[in-house]
């Protein structure tokens, strides 16, 4: 591997470590309607296990509220109660072609409670990145034990990896703050 590829594979890794903290934080509830707080819930379609998102269509027709459409509508009961056994604590209803899944006001104590767990999703995001940093930093330091770069290469890169680091870190406290933000909004 050479010193572009380190350098390219470190970026690639650091990016799939910052969409994974996004991804996580959309399934956070803040109190707010959002299609992604549903892709965890996966229903029973013609005996398979699929996720709702493909078996139905998921819509934000208020702030508050999700309206899923099965595609099916024998599907109905079946969806109820998979969003009802998820641990969402979410009560759907339905009125025979949709369900409707109201999004209920979040206590003080459990908005504190979510922005616990965000912080601690970050805080693995942030150390995920920094293994990956580790690891390029690895992989240069043997290119330059083997002689196959100078000692001042080496420092350039390194400094490099750390700010390819650096941006991907600070790009996490972005995320996490605008969380943070959605979270504690009443």
């Amino acid at each position: 591997m050479d010193v572009k590829e380190i350098k390219k594979d470190a970026d690639h890794r650091m990016k799939k470590a910052v969409e994974n903290i996004q991804q996580e934080f959309a399934k956070i509830r803040t109190g707010r309607a959002s299609p992604a707080l549903l892709d965890g819930v996966k229903v029973s379609y013609y005996g398979n296990m699929v996720p709702l998102n493909q078996a139905a269509t998921v819509t934000i027709p208020e702030p508050r509220l999700i309206s899923i459409q099965p595609w099916d509508r024998n599907m109905i009961a079946e969806i109820e109660k998979a969003i009802f056994k998820s641990d969402l604590g979410l009560t759907p209803s339905n009125d025979g072609t949709f369900v409707r899944v109201p999004i209920p006001q979040l206590n003080e104590e459990r908005r504190k409670d979510l922005a616990r767990l965000v912080k601690k999703f970050a805080e693995d995001g942030r150390i995920a990145i920094r293994n990956v940093r580790r690891d390029a930093n690895d992989h240069l330091k043997k290119m330059q034990k083997n002689h196959d770069m100078s000692e001042d290469e080496l420092s350039v890169v390194l400094d490099e990896i750390q700010e390819i680091t650096d941006k991907h870190v600070k790009e996490i406290d972005q995320v996490l703050e605008h969380k943070e933000k959605e979270i504690m909004e009443v």
